[in-house]
């Protein structure tokens, strides 16, 4: 049985290109959709060329806010996520994470070069 939620923005996906996910499909990138404080599945946007504020925007919703208030903590968190998604393919985007994080070039650089904790 699908959700109304679901049922109910299946239209508005199909306009934009975007698949309609259950709740056991949701990935880290996806568009949480709630209904009445539950996670009852995601929109998945169509892979297209990407830029800068798609990749921030995309990881603010994951992590839950804007990426400019988060702990240092987060902030590594949210250089991981943008690396594994390819963000900083893209040119100068290191310089926009920095601004966007309100750290400098260089700290961004030493998050990406940080080895794992294990």
């Amino acid at each position: 049985m699908v959700h109304p939620l679901l049922a109910a923005v299946q239209p508005v996906a199909d306009a934009v290109g975007a698949t309609v996910v259950g709740l056991d499909e949701l990935i880290g990138t996806d568009i949480v959709l709630e209904w009445e404080g539950e996670v009852v599945g995601g929109m998945r946007l169509p892979e297209v060329s990407r830029d800068i504020d798609w990749y921030l925007g995309s990881v603010e919703r994951e992590l839950g806010g804007s990426l400019a208030g988060l702990d240092r903590e987060d902030k590594q968190r949210a250089v991981k996520l943008l690396n594994e998604r390819g963000a900083f393919q893209l040119r100068k985007s290191v310089e926009q994470v920095a601004e966007v994080l309100g750290v400098s070039r260089f700290t961004v650089y030493n998050y990406l070069n940080r080895p794992e904790a294990g």
